[in-house]
């Protein structure tokens, strides 16, 4: 009998997973529904319109709605690997595909010594909080990327590099995994196989097509999308006779009219606060365990994430993978802030795609989750931070919490 229980409760993330992932399918499938608002029209119109281009020999050099580094080239026409599927299916099934790896990778290292399985679980749980969207972008090939970065890192620095740099190259901030590396040879090996990949894949981009690097005047004209921390000014300003509107704007929803680029201005500077914060602690930093990269990892991306001009539902599964690579540490930490990801996500289902509509017309209920969800950001955002300053900068913990931490690096995993 016990036997069989152990068997039973191993098998159970396998269960959860396959029950969980099988609904996602059936959500993009169209044959369950959530809300009214088709989230898959940015596979099967506005993906399969770059595919099309792409193929051309191309990259959508006047479509302004392309705002991405040239390796998302790559994601956009990897359903072309699955020819017998016409171009969503082959989509989801690849991003399906990306989600077991991910789900597989922090099985096997949750039986390492130092290592549990609870980042498995996070996994598990986080992706389907955030409905139907998480597979119909293509960002949860990139947090495969990271959470193999990161987790490749532990005992293989160069690895870590090549991936990070490979991930930047789909969409940018995969780059901030490498914020956490330790100090010395690690990061001279880390940091250098990211320079060396990034420039040699960046020049063999630029080559392969035309406007590979369009998108970067793309992102600069990008406006305050209404999702954004920064939008919930506007949204309670619209109550009080704001003359400003909403509209489709490279690509999203966003606020325009009076005032707006004077707190777009602002949360740039929030951005660039984040940045400073840390930049001084790695300068600071001297106590690196084997959980480090990951914590730094997942602190960073909160705090670019929680800043940003624009917040898309998406982004949150950046969240959810780091999070769960924070959790898969024994004495990790990060169980506060990884948790408030995690109800983070299960609100962003709700004002994305369940009542976008309130959103958009900044009706009490849809600024109402807005306020929830993106306070969740922040308190994470500052949760973390706090806990990565307080374990690895010399001075910044009493006696008493160091004496309890039960966080040493594993020699195991060095």
């Amino acid at each position: 009998m016990t036997g069989q229980t152990s068997k039973g409760t191993a098998l159970l993330p396998y269960a959860a997973w396959a029950v969980t992932r099988a609904a996602l399918l059936l959500c993009v499938s169209g044959v369950l529904t959530l809300g009214t608002l088709d989230v898959t029209v940015d596979v099967s119109v506005i993906y399969r319109g770059w595919y099309e281009t792409l193929l051309t020999g191309t990259y959508p050099l006047d479509d302004v709605t392309w705002q991405y580094p040239p390796g998302a080239a790559l994601a956009i026409l990897s359903p072309a690997l699955l020819p017998f599927w016409e171009y969503a299916s082959a989509f989801y099934a690849l991003v399906l595909l990306c989600d077991a790896l991910v789900f597989g990778l922090l099985l096997y290292v949750g039986r390492r010594p130092g290592m549990r399985a609870a980042g498995a679980w996070v996994w598990v749980v986080g992706v389907p909080l955030l409905g139907p969207t998480v597979y119909a972008r293509y960002d949860l090939m990139v947090t495969a990327v990271a959470v193999a970065a990161l987790l490749a890192g532990v005992r293989h620095p160069k690895a870590l590099g090549v991936l990070a740099a490979f991930g930047a190259l789909l969409k940018v901030w995969p780059a901030l995994v490498l914020i956490g590396v330790r100090r010395g040879r690690p990061t001279r090996v880390a940091w250098s196989a990211a320079a060396l990949t990034a420039a040699g894949l960046g020049v063999g981009f630029a080559l392969w097509m035309p406007g590979a690097y369009a998108f970067l005047a793309f992102q600069r004209d990008r406006g305050l999308e209404i999702e954004s921390l920064g939008a919930l000014y506007f949204h309670l300003a619209r109550h009080v006779g704001w003359e400003g509107r909403v509209e489709l704007h490279y690509g999203s929803m966003e606020f325009l009219g009076p005032h707006v680029g004077l707190v777009s201005t602002l949360v740039l500077g929030l951005a660039v606060l984040a940045l400073g914060w840390l930049l001084v602690w790695r300068l600071r930093a001297r106590t690196f365990a084997a959980h480090t990269p990951a914590q730094a990892a997942f602190t960073a991306v909160l705090l670019f994430t929680t800043t940003s001009r624009v917040i898309s539902p998406q982004y949150v599964v950046w969240l959810v993978g780091l999070a769960a690579v924070c959790l898969a540490f024994r004495g990790g930490g990060m169980v506060r802030p990884a948790v408030l990801v995690l109800v983070a996500a299960g609100v962003t289902v709700l004002e994305f795609p369940v009542y976008f509509a309130e959103v958009v017309a900044s009706d009490a209920w849809g600024v109402a989750l807005l306020f929830v969800r993106n306070g969740l950001l922040v308190a994470a955002s500052l949760i973390a931070a706090r806990r990565l300053w307080r374990e690895t900068v010399p001075g910044a913990r009493s006696e008493k919490a160091a004496d309890v931490r039960g966080d040493q690096p594993s020699r195991a995993l060095r």
